[in-house]
């Protein structure tokens, strides 16, 4: 269990297979909101209220395999929810991605991190015409109150180095909440495991647990996809435990960048090229 070639065969067959042509920037989007939960139950009564269902075509609940009442909870609020059967992150986003209805996707936090108030200037600026906007815990007056002395240094090297590397204007390259294209993931072949393989094993980490949102901020840069960002603090936490592992996910991640930085550009991924083919 937990190794790259478990995944199940229906959902692998609907990944690959599943066709959104809506072109890139369209105004006439439908949006789904993604809450990645793991034994969030306090805050997801506090977070997800404050969250108005008409700001969405589908709200979807992934959780981890919660065992504090998250999942119950959540549907008998009327959520529809998916529990993943592999662990990691990103087995949670491949699995559940074939029931996602919307053109854009907004992955949100509901631990408190994550501000609901924010989502509709988020879901404005993607209208403006971009692939993807980063909700940025760093642009502006905004701020992270879950960060320490640590992190902070961190999503500062990470997001300067990303800049440095690919030319980018980022503030914050880390942080989950986000919304995009939901082409994205295939375009730029995040549906594949092949950007992550050696990250996660050189640092030890098990199949799919390293998230791609980070790596999302890399290729969407360096292949020429429209990026924008919006100012929106972080606040702490609400109950539960940090999931964060600093060495074992920093390290896989910050590898990720510098790799791909001595890799040549594949021209099937260009943002030009991807709309051709729409």
């Amino acid at each position: 269990m937990g190794s790259y070639s478990v995944i199940d065969s229906i959902t692998k067959s609907m990944i690959f297979t599943t066709d959104r042509n809506k072109p890139l920037g369209s105004k006439s989007m439908k949006f789904t909101l993604i809450a990645m939960t793991l034994n969030e139950i306090q805050a997801m009564k506090i977070i997800m209220p404050r969250i108005d269902p008409d700001w969405f075509d589908q709200i979807l609940v992934v959780d981890g395999g919660s065992t504090d009442g998250t999942v119950e909870w959540a549907r008998e609020n009327g959520l529809q929810v998916y529990v993943q059967k592999e662990p990691g992150i990103r087995n949670g986003y491949l699995e559940a991605w074939p029931l996602v209805e919307g053109d854009v996707v907004v992955t949100f936090s509901p631990d408190g991190n994550s501000i609901p108030e924010k989502l509709p200037e988020i879901i404005e600026k993607m209208k403006e015409g971009y692939d993807m906007v980063v909700a940025s815990r760093y642009l502006g007056d905004a701020k992270s109150d879950d960060d320490d002395f640590i992190t902070g240094f961190g999503n500062w090297l990470f997001t300067n180095t990303v800049n440095l590397l690919f030319g980018g204007k980022y503030t914050d390259v880390m942080v989950i909440y986000r919304a995009f294209d939901v082409n994205l993931i295939r375009y730029l072949d995040l549906d594949k495991d092949n950007d992550f393989i050696w990250p996660e094993k050189l640092f030890f980490n098990p199949a799919r647990t390293i998230s791609w949102e980070p790596i999302l901020s890399v290729l969407a840069q360096k292949y020429g996809y429209k990026c924008g960002e919006i100012s929106a603090s972080e606040p702490p936490r609400i109950g539960g435990e940090r999931k964060l592992k600093i060495i074992q996910w920093g390290g896989a991640v910050y590898l990720q960048f510098w790799l791909e930085f001595l890799r040549f550009k594949k021209p099937r991924r260009l943002r030009e090229n991807c709309i051709k083919n729409i």
